[in-house]
């Protein structure tokens, strides 16, 4: 046995290695942050970073938006390969966002919405306020009638009255169509309507922003009986993805990786973007974790 000293001196010793293993690898990710002893949260520390420079090989380390960083294990592998296969995509995505990106943000932290769903406007009708669905939904959020008004958006049929119509027949002459009214068309109408919208859906699924967004592709009520099937108290997207379409799955799949892209824009733009941990991270994090392991026995 060793004298308890000697056991001071030699979790001291470790203690004192992690913490330059740890101002090490937080340098690496050019983060002034405090270090931590703690592996696990050296990990969210580090991973929940907006800007960083780990830079090896001239490759920089993806990072995820905070609200999205508990997904990572279960989404890198479908990013990765979409940011291959859909990069003119991607590109032409954040470049036509510019326009109306601004904007909507500043509509959704009026209703303190998370900055992140503004993507669902380029997945709904990638910018066009013209586009209207198989099901019936139009413009920029892809909004169905009924919600339409649900949410004060006025919409005005084509319609002539029928005296209208009938001497225009008589006449052979084309009855002049009346200007349509649909605000489901105009950027800042309809913004503010799916602000609303998706404000109710934080209520009543508990700020769950993967559920929303599949809730805003299925239907809050496909989403809740979705949820119960689970037979879970507090389901989570993962926990129902088994019982949605292929269309929802997708659709929140590829809500998370224009995040994720977006949010290492710069780095994707340059093919810099690394999806895997960067050699030199990786070992350190290793090394952390024995030390870690060996001060706690």
């Amino acid at each position: 046995m060793f004298p308890s000293s000697s056991i001071t001196f030699k979790i001291t010793s470790l203690k004192f290695i992690i913490l330059v293993l740890s101002a090490i690898l937080f340098s690496l990710n050019g983060d002034a942050s405090p270090v931590f002893t703690d592996s696990s949260k050296l990990k969210n520390a580090s991973a929940n970073k907006g800007t960083h420079a780990a830079l090896y090989n001239n490759k920089v380390a993806v990072v995820y938006p905070e609200i999205l960083s508990d997904h990572k294990a279960q989404t890198l592998a479908y990013i990765e390969k979409f940011a291959i296969n859909r990069r003119a995509y991607l590109l032409r995505t954040f470049a036509r966002g510019k326009k109306y990106f601004p904007k909507i943000t500043s509509i959704f932290k009026k209703y303190n919405l998370p900055q992140e769903l503004k993507v669902l406007i380029a997945l709904e009708s990638g910018f066009n306020a013209n586009a209207v669905s198989s099901a019936g939904a139009v413009g920029y959020w892809q909004i169905m009638d009924p919600v339409a008004k649900e949410y004060g958006l006025k919409i005005v049929e084509n319609t002539l009255p029928s005296t209208a119509k009938s001497k225009a027949k008589k006449t052979n002459e084309k009855p002049v169509k009346k200007p349509v009214v649909d605000e489901r068309k105009n950027l800042n109408k309809s913004t503010y309507a799916a602000a609303k919208y998706l404000r109710d859906r934080c209520k009543n699924l508990n700020n769950d922003y993967l559920l929303i967004v599949a809730s805003y592709n299925w239907g809050v009520g496909n989403v809740w009986n979705a949820m119960q099937r689970t037979g879970k108290s507090k389901p989570t997207f993962w926990d129902i993805k088994k019982y949605l379409p292929s269309e929802t799955k997708a659709y929140v799949m590829n809500f998370i990786a224009l995040n994720v892209i977006f949010h290492n824009y710069e780095s994707f733009a340059k093919n810099k973007l690394s999806f895997q941990d960067l050699p030199v991270e990786r070992e350190l994090r290793v090394s952390l974790k024995a030390l870690n392991a060996e001060v706690a026995r």
